[in-house]
């Protein structure tokens, strides 16, 4: 009795920490072909790295992680070209998700001074204290 298992999901592969990439480095990054980086330049405006004066393609850091999410989207998602490029529209335009300001009660927890280190903290601020007062 056979089960299907859920395809493993690739990890993402670590990029080096350099300012650019060459096509050739990104395709062995991505596991993409470079004919197929080619063509994803002219489908999704948002992918288009800068020419070096030789005219080879120079991807910034930016553009291997977007190479990434178009990977991700059309293999794994099972997207279309035309709904990944939607998709990728959609999240520019809406921008990333600002983070909840904390509730009034839970920033007085924050700055409550239950730390161990609170003494230590109020010592500093009672030393800084005295020196503003001695400058004022």
């Amino acid at each position: 009795m056979a089960t299907a298992a859920a395809p493993a999901r690739v990890p993402t592969p670590e990029i080096p920490n350099r300012l650019y990439f060459r096509i050739g480095d990104v395709s062995k990054l991505t596991g993409v072909k470079q004919h197929v980086l080619r063509f994803w330049e002219t489908e999704f405006p948002a992918l288009h790295p800068k020419k070096s004066g030789t005219n080879q393609r120079l991807y910034r850091r930016k553009d291997v992680e977007l190479v990434l999410e178009i990977k991700h989207l059309l293999y794994e998602k099972r997207f279309t070209i035309e709904g990944a490029r939607g998709f990728l529209q959609q999240r520019r335009q809406r921008g990333p998700k600002p983070a909840p300001a904390p509730k009034p009660a839970r920033q007085a927890a924050l700055f409550a001074s239950a730390s161990p280190d609170a003494a230590r903290i109020e010592a500093v601020r009672d030393e800084l204290r005295a020196v503003l007062a001695l400058l004022s």
